[in-house]
């Protein structure tokens, strides 16, 4: 049974309590004012130091590897550093200079990577297949006879040149690992 209390009994004990809560709330409040003062910057890709690679400056900015090689501005995902190392031949990047490239991708991020790079040096680019045997869409059927670039998923990393056509091919994963470590290549970098 509840004990009888008396008018003062009773403004007491809902002073003391209006005090405890307000001392509560006061402690959270300085607490969180020092936990979010005492927080470290949030990290920014900006923070990162340029760096040199075989003679080149790649200079990070808002995630991306910028690179300045005479009137061309490149940007990477990735740099050269965290790309893994693919032994291969492929043409240097006058091959596709004011040329058209068509393009098969299974891959967005990837397909990104190129069009950044290269459509200031392509004529143009169009989505192709190789052959009529599982293209998707209205394409046209081209041959390696043309500048063509095929990313698609694959058990094991590589880079292939076939005549004119670069099979990029890796778990999806990679792809776009692989993508730069193409563009690092017909570039010169590596």
């Amino acid at each position: 049974m509840r004990k009888i209390a008396t008018k003062g009994e009773e403004d007491k004990r809902k002073q003391r309590n209006t005090v405890v809560v307000g001392i509560i709330l006061v402690v959270v409040m300085f607490i969180s004012v020092l936990g979010f003062g005492f927080q470290g910057q949030p990290k920014d890709d900006n923070t990162y130091e340029s760096m040199i690679y075989n003679g080149y400056e790649f200079i990070p900015q808002n995630g991306i590897w910028n690179l300045q090689i005479g009137n061309f501005q490149f940007g990477f995902k990735y740099n050269p550093n965290e790309v893994s190392k693919i032994d291969s031949e492929v043409n240097d990047l006058s091959s596709y200079a004011n040329k058209p490239l068509y393009i098969k991708s299974e891959n967005p991020e990837s397909e990104f990577e190129l069009y950044r790079n290269l459509d200031n040096i392509i004529l143009r680019r169009q989505y192709a297949c190789l052959n009529k045997e599982g293209c998707e869409g209205d394409y046209p059927i081209k041959t390696c006879e043309d500048n063509f670039i095929i990313i698609e998923q694959g058990n094991s990393s590589e880079i292939l040149q076939e005549e004119n056509c670069v099979f990029i091919r890796g778990p999806s994963e990679n792809l776009t690992y692989l993508t730069d470590e193409f563009l690092f290549k017909i570039i010169g970098i590596e």
